[in-house]
């Protein structure tokens, strides 16, 4: 039965964002382990402060993710 957590810098995700992500994320994994776990898939978002989040020795604000998300080329 899994339990998937989601980690992301605070603040950097909108409340519908992180639903979006739990939604699909939970659809994803029941499309593969089947239907009849899907009472048993739990998916959690855990927030780290921004800032105290790095990447190669980079710290990582809340504000940064939202900056390269804009500038992402879109999917």
């Amino acid at each position: 039965m899994p339990f998937i957590d989601i980690k992301v810098i605070a603040g950097a995700f909108t409340p519908e964002e992180k639903r979006r992500l739990v939604e699909n994320v939970s659809e994803a994994v029941i499309a593969i382990e089947g239907e009849a776990l899907r009472p048993f898939t739990h998916v959690v978002i855990t927030e780290t402060p921004s800032g105290e989040w790095a990447v190669g020795g980079e710290a990582l604000t809340a504000q940064d993710v939202r900056a390269k998300r804009a500038t992402a080329p879109a999917a």
